[in-house]
Parts: C-alpha cells; structure tokens; sequence
C-alpha cells in the first residue's frame, strides 16, 4: 500500500558503515517503525471541542517602561464550573457559548480570548498591569512596596458567557486583592479564586480560576506577610466605620425628610442600591464624572451611544415584581446592556465629564412604573430631562395649579409622571415639595424648602474616589473593535440569501438592483445623525436621486428599519412582522427589482446601531 511505496523510495546506505547491514535488530525496528507509520495514518483522530489554531503562536512585542513596575497576571485554566458539566461534546466547527474575562486595574483594560463554555473552561491568558502613582511628579518613578502596599485598587474581573447568537450574559463580578504578592517569596504567588454568581445567585459558586501573580522587575526587600495582612485588616476597618457613620447620618436623614410630610414615605427617594454582587451601595457611588477622550464628541453623542447599549432588566427566578440590580459600570459596559437604570448612570457620568450640571432623577413613568432618567440644569434655569433609553431630550415647563383656569398651560411632552430624589457623585436631594408631580415641581436646588439635600461632607466620605475601598473604580471607555464596513456588507449579503430563499418558497423570483441599493446609503446616514442630533439633513438629495432611479410609470417603496444587534436572521424575522415590509419582500409586479442596504455605525465599547432599509420598484399596472 502506501506505507510500502514510501518504504521502497528510501536510500538506504549500501556501504560496509551501514547500520542496516546483516542487522537483525535493525530489520525489527524497521518494521516496527513501519507499523506505527501504518497506524499513524489509517487511525481516526479524535475530534477536537472547538477550533484550534494550528499556526504557531506569535508572541507580540510589548513596549515595557523600564522604569515602571508591572504586575503580570496569569490564568491558567478554570475548573468546577458545575453548570456545564453535562454540556455534550462539541463537534468540529460547530458553534458554542463561549467564556471571555474581562479586567480592570487603574484605568488599563484587558480581555481574555473566548473560550467554549465546559466544566474546565481552557483559559490560558497573561494580562500586564502597570502599577503607577498617583500624585504628580511621582508618575515616572517606579513604586517600591511600601508604595504599592498603600494603593488599594483591586483587580476587578467580570465574565460574560456569549451564546451562540451572539447574546451575552453576566455571570460573575470579582474584586481581586493582588497585595498579597508583596509578601510572597520572589514576588510570585498562585491563587484559586472562587467566582461567585450574580443577582439571586449571588452566593451560589460558579466557578474556580488559578490565576497567578508575578511582579516585574522583582521587589529587592519583600514585606511580610503580617504587614501585608495588618494594612489590609485596617482599611477594612476604616471602611466599614465609615460606612455605618454614613448608614447612621442616613437614617437620621430620612427621618428628618418623613418628619416633614407623612406621605413622603410613597415616594420614591432611593438612598442606597444593591449591585450586582447583591452589596448595598449609597446611589451616589454609582456616578461619577467620565471623559470620554476622542470616542465622543459631544453630549448628543454621548446620549446616542448610551441608547445604543442595550435595554434588559434584571433577570427574576419565579414571579413578582422587578429585580432590583444596579451593576458596576464595568459589568454594564462588558455585557453591553443593562437596566434603565444603569443606562441613566452612565449617562449622567458623562455628561458630568462634558462640565454639565447633571443628575439621575428616580420617580415613575406611565401606569407608575419606577423608572430612571436624566435631568441638567443651564446656567440660566432651563431643566432638560434626557431619556436615556432612547436619547430624546425634553425641555421641562413648570405648571403653577394656582392659574386661573383661562391661563392655557403648557402640555408635558416627557413621559415621567412624578420625581421622588435627583443625585450625582456630590450630591442628593430628596423631593419634598407637595406634590411629587413632574409638571408641578419646581427645580429650584438651593430651596431647600422644596429639595431637602444630604450633607456633601457625608456623601464625599463614602463616595469620592479612593474613599473606601470598597468602592468601585471608574473604568475608561474602550474604542470600538467592530470594522463598520465589513459588518455591513455581511449583513447585507445574508439578508439577501435570506430574501432571497423566503421569495422562492413563494414560488417568486428574486431580481437585485445594485445600484439602487446603493442609493439608499444617503438615507440611512441622515436617520443616524438625526437620531444622535435631532436634526435632520439630506433628505432633498435622497429624493431626487430616487425620481431619477425610478422610470416613469414605476412605483418605488422603502422600508427602514432600526436595530441595536447584528443578528441578520431575528433582524429579518422583525421585518416580516411588518406588514408594510413584508408588501415589499414579498412584492410581486412587472420589471419588480429589490434593493437592500445596511449600514452598521459604530460605538465605544463594540455598542452598534444598525439600519435596514428594504427597497423595491416596478413597473404599475392599471
């Protein structure tokens, strides 16, 4: 066979230095060499869970600050992840739910590389944390131990499980202590840490991940493990007196603010929020003044790419009410969606980095629903509310109940019906006017006979940066990694498969024109930009570049269609619901010619807003 046409085509020496001479060993081990080529070849490899990359892996170069100290943290691998362990074995090329960690440590961000979900999910990552100073003039000499015994920022690592359909899912927020490195043996230590599940599972484990620490270059004098041990006893204590003082002063507050009006208890003035981590924290804490650098221009923007993330409440295992869960602004940003409220703090936070007086404002929308957005107050008393779910902005117009009845009020065009607290990272204010109505309030923060405000001292010690260490770092926004263009153009070109395959199941023939697919482009960039500005532009040049794509005697219609995923196939299964496009999807007529366009437009942290407009024209008939 095979293996004997190989054998015959070898050289073998021929010369009195041949091993292979009169060698009885050597003709056994010939053969046998032979056999295990034989089974080498005609064995069945076991197919492996998922893809493996078979080129070589290419370390990539890293430029390194010798004058820096670095904290090189390594996973190496997961284990007990109970929930996956009946998952059946994957198959080559197959798609699975896939683990990504996610890392925050001073302002440096990391993600791991997907991995499938199984029991032992195969992380094998190194991340590169700079431990710098803070104060100025100090940011260029590297920190010895007793300095980086001093900065009490943990690591906090988030994991997301991605399903197949590109849907993602919190499954564990960590605040990893890193000091014990400082006491350890050479600078390296090993940990295994438990991840604990989030919302009603806070206290169920997830998962085990051994992760290693190892601190470049190596620290001359190590501290012991006593003084590590002894620094991190007394911040916990200092953190947790500080809290009870503010828990204390809080309770005094509300009993001050309930003093004033009985019906005060009904409202909706929220002091403290529970995160993900099931930990109660002062609402403050959850806002804090975030710039954005070069990835947004302005607050419109801003708003736009806040609406852009996505819209999900918290998670309820059985029937009641509402979950109540605020996540951590990096576990909101990670997972890329959250609730309405985590929506108004990142927004706030935001608008507070472009140098507007913000504030989250809780109260209730239509049918009473609790509810949360966002409220700025001009330099000369104008009050914009700002939805942060779907980027609208509303100018607030008081109503006095006391005008004579010929006095024409104006109509609220907001749907929020009464405001219980505003706050920000400084301050917060509960509403004790008479009615809690948003068209009679009064925004008038400095009276305090219509906003009881909290002490600033208090909320400063317990919600300013490095106050507590419990409280958890402000992460930067992370440019986009979505290739605008290549993302467009897939969509696109499945969309058309799928129109494509739903027309010949009708029995219709499908007939694409190009060019007029291309002249929807104009379109669906005017709609982005009024959504982000409120302004629209372009729709003259849109509307005679269509007169003269379409004959005379032809009929044209369009249908777009917004959406904040990229999953073509429930993108398609939307329109259908539409009757309006499934006419054109669906159009049956003579010369009839379909046009499609996608335009993907991206957002910091991967967020994307996608838009579809289904097109069609043909010749009517009377």
């Amino acid at each position: 066979g095979i293996i004997d046409d190989v054998v015959n085509e070898l050289n073998f020496l021929s010369g009195p230095d041949s091993p292979f001479i009169n060698s009885k060993e050597n003709e056994q081990e010939l053969s046998n060499k032979k056999e295990m080529l034989q089974q080498e070849v005609t064995s069945t490899p076991k197919p492996p869970t998922h893809f493996v990359d078979k080129e070589p892996r290419v370390l990539r170069r890293t430029n390194i600050d010798p004058s820096r100290r670095y904290l090189y943290l390594q996973v190496l691998g997961g284990k007990a992840f109970l929930e996956y362990l009946q998952e059946p074995e994957m198959l080559p090329g197959q798609a699975c739910s896939t683990f990504t960690l996610c890392l925050h440590f001073r302002n440096q961000r990391f993600w791991s590389k997907p991995v499938p979900c199984t029991c032992e999910p195969d992380f094998h990552d190194g991340f590169l944390l700079e431990v710098h100073r803070d104060s100025l003039g100090d940011g260029c000499k590297m920190a010895d131990a007793t300095t980086m015994l001093s900065i009490c920022d943990p690591v906090h690592m988030i994991l997301i499980r991605t399903d197949t359909s590109g849907d993602t899912t919190l499954v564990a927020s960590y605040f990893l202590e890193w000091r014990s490195v400082l006491g350890s043996v050479n600078g390296i230590t090993s940990l295994a840490v438990e991840l604990l599940g989030v919302g009603t599972e806070c206290k169920v484990s997830v998962g085990i991940l051994d992760i290693k620490l190892e601190l470049y270059p190596r620290i001359n004098q190590t501290l012991s493990q006593e003084v590590v041990r002894t620094q991190l006893s007394l911040e916990r204590q200092r953190t947790a007196e500080k809290e009870r003082l503010f828990l204390v002063y809080a309770k005094q507050w509300w009993r001050e603010y309930l003093q004033i009006r009985p019906l005060h208890n009904t409202r909706l003035v929220k002091i403290f929020a529970q995160d993900e981590n099931c930990i109660n924290r002062p609402v403050c804490s959850y806002v804090r003044p975030l710039r954005a650098g070069r990835l947004l221009d302005t607050p419109r923007q801003a708003a736009r790419f806040v609406n852009v993330l996505g819209y999900e409440r918290a998670p309820v295992v059985g029937g009641g009410g509402k979950q109540e869960q605020w996540c951590t602004l990096l576990a909101f940003l990670c997972r890329n969606k959250g609730d309405c409220e985590d929506h108004a703090n990142l927004l706030c936070s935001l608008l507070l980095g472009y140098g507007l007086d913000a504030f989250v404002c809780i109260g209730t929308k239509a049918k009473g629903i609790p509810h949360a957005w966002v409220m700025t107050c001009s330099t000369d008393g104008t009050i914009i509310f700002w939805e942060s779910l779907t980027g609208h902005r509303y100018v607030h117009k008081h109503i006095n109940p006391d005008d004579p009845p010929l006095i024409e009020q104006p109509k609220p065009l907001y749907p929020y019906r009464t405001i219980g607290c505003i706050f920000n990272h400084q301050r917060f204010l509960g509403n004790c006017q008479p009615s809690d109505a948003v068209e009679l309030c009064i925004f008038d923060l400095h009276d305090e006979s219509k906003w009881k405000p909290m002490s600033e001292e208090a909320i400063k010690s317990v919600c300013s940066p490095g106050s507590t260490t419990s409280l958890p770092p402000c992460p930067p926004l992370c440019a986009s990694m979505i290739d605008a263009a290549a993302v467009s153009n897939e969509i696109e070109l499945q969309l058309r498969v799928l129109v494509s395959e739903h027309r010949k199941d009708m029995g219709l023939t499908t007939v694409w024109d190009d060019q007029l697919s291309y002249l929807l482009s104009p379109a669906l960039a005017a709609y982005e930009i009024e959504r982000t500005t409120g302004i629209s532009s372009g729709n003259e040049e849109f509307q005679d570049a269509i007169r003269r794509a379409v004959p005379d005697g032809h009929t044209f219609k369009g249908f777009p269609i917004h959406f904040l995923h990229r999953n073509s196939r429930r993108a398609f299964a939307t329109c259908l619901r539409s009757s309006f496009c499934e006419e054109i999807i669906c159009c049956r007529g003579d010369q009839m010619r379909l046009a499609v366009r996608v335009r993907a437009f991206p957002y910091p942290e991967s967020a994307c807003a996608v838009w579809i407009m289904f097109a069609c024209k043909y010749r009517s008939v009377v």
